[in-house]
């Protein structure tokens, strides 16, 4: 007969197993983005040399900075949004849009400019944005944006650098 502490003992464990495993996500992501290849491969060390650790926490474990913190959010220059992983240009000003959310959000990305990959972390599921050009993690994308596109590209500001445009000549 098996001991009613084994068996409470056991199931504890076995809900440890599965409450971590639905934090994490399935592996197959991690793998599919793994077996992609980019245009910019680097070695752990070289991005950690070329990031500031939030940065490095950002776009290459998938991290998350936090609400409001971005000093992105608040740029509204006319300009270019790139990867802070490669200088890719990812997003036009002309698409950034205050949503509330307290991350740099647009409702569409530059032609061939990002990936995406199916997130699903936290028992949810999401579509991730990387760089298409390093891989680098940016944010989410969701379907609750403004016309035209109805989508919300929800970006960590770490993520990106931005470059003003320059001035027109008058």
């Amino acid at each position: 007969m098996i001991d009613r502490r084994i068996l409470l003992a056991s199931a504890a464990g076995l809900a440890a197993l599965v409450s971590f495993r639905w934090l994490r996500g399935d592996a197959a992501k991690a793998a599919e983005k793994k077996a992609e290849k980019f245009e910019v491969e680097k070695t752990d060390a070289e991005w950690r040399a070329q990031l500031t650790p939030a940065q490095y926490n950002i776009l290459r474990k998938e991290g998350t900075e936090a609400p409001g913190s971005s000093p992105l959010l608040k740029e509204h220059r006319k300009g270019i949004f790139a990867c802070a992983g490669c200088d890719l240009p990812l997003y036009s000003s002309e698409t950034k849009f205050e949503s509330g959310t307290g991350w740099p959000s647009f409702w569409k990305p530059l032609d061939n400019a990002v990936g995406e990959t199916k997130d699903t972390t936290f028992g949810m599921t999401r579509t991730e944005i990387h760089c298409r050009r390093c891989g680098g993690h940016l944010g989410h994308v969701f379907d609750d944006g403004p016309k035209p596109t109805g989508l919300r590209y929800c970006m960590d500001g770490l993520a990106l650098v931005f470059h003003p445009a320059a001035p027109s000549a008058t």
